[in-house]
């Protein structure tokens, strides 16, 4: 995946283009047998007008610049969103993300301990970061990671400011969380999976970070429906988060809808 990651600057909130949805039947090997499965490539197409030349995936020939182009999860054909800015973190903490994601619920929905240790992937600025510290109390720990440093920057103002000690700031990479091994009772990933430009890396890495009962949970905008007014590459679906993350080891648990526009998806290592 590290080749074909999609790099351009960080988009502010604002961006908010809707794109053209392309859909391609392509056949992939698997296990040595021939399965068909449907990409779903959403790409900007310049004037209404597709693109001409044609490029070969894995012995098909598909419309170059969609499912052979980089940003595109080459499992499930999702279009990998751009990381959103530190400029944009305001829009993290707007007082309106309480009525509109109940973040209440969601730390109920994780079923924490006191004295866990758990992984907040793409802490922004800390949101979530700061409850999570205060459910697993001072016996537990939180690392924060994320892989702008102005973010981490902001984290560690709150952190201050709230007078949380028992959370651990990491700079993390595109392609490693450089989070420790075995580790983690529990990974949360809010709104943030379907920016990681190398999904399958990470996903490789964070497996082994998981104590051996160990969740991966990740927080995404519905996809299926669409009255969530985010834009369709910065939701996800069940069947493509499934898709994703059973091809790299995980299995999924079940999924928690008690959100009023996000899945709450919970993942193990498959058995």
């Amino acid at each position: 995946m590290g080749k074909g990651t999609l790099r351009r600057e960080a988009p502010l909130v604002s961006e908010c283009v809707m794109m053209t949805p392309v859909w391609l039947a392509v056949s992939r090997r698997r296990a040595g047998a021939l399965a068909s499965v449907p990409l779903l490539a959403l790409v900007a197409l310049s004037g209404g007008s597709a693109p001409s030349a044609l490029a070969t995936v894995e012995g098909v020939r598909v419309p170059q610049g969609v499912a052979a182009a980089p940003g595109v999860h080459p499992v499930s054909g999702r279009r990998i969103a751009s990381v959103m800015s530190h400029a944009g973190a305001e829009w993290l903490d707007r007082p309106e993300r309480e009525s509109e994601e109940r973040p209440d619920r969601a730390i109920e929905a994780l079923r924490l301990r006191p004295g866990a240790v758990v992984a907040d992937m793409g802490a922004g600025s800390g949101y979530f970061t700061v409850r999570l510290a205060r459910r697993v109390g001072p016996a537990g720990r939180v690392f924060a990671a994320d892989i702008q440093p102005e973010m981490l920057s902001l984290l560690r103002t709150r952190l201050h400011r709230e007078a949380l000690s028992n959370v651990e700031l990491v700079q993390s990479a595109e392609d490693d969380p450089r989070l420790p091994p075995r580790t983690f009772d529990l990974i949360l990933m809010v709104d943030v999976y379907h920016e990681l430009a190398q999904p399958q890396v990470i996903l490789s890495k964070l497996l082994t970070s998981l104590k051996p009962a160990g969740r991966l949970v990740l927080l995404e905008y519905r996809k299926e429906d669409p009255a969530v007014p985010i834009r369709p590459e910065h939701k996800m679906s069940v069947a493509d988060a499934r898709l994703e993350l059973e091809a790299e080891g995980f299995e999924l648990d079940r999924v928690d809808s008690r959100l009023p526009r996000q899945h709450i998806l919970i993942f193990r290592a498959a058995r």
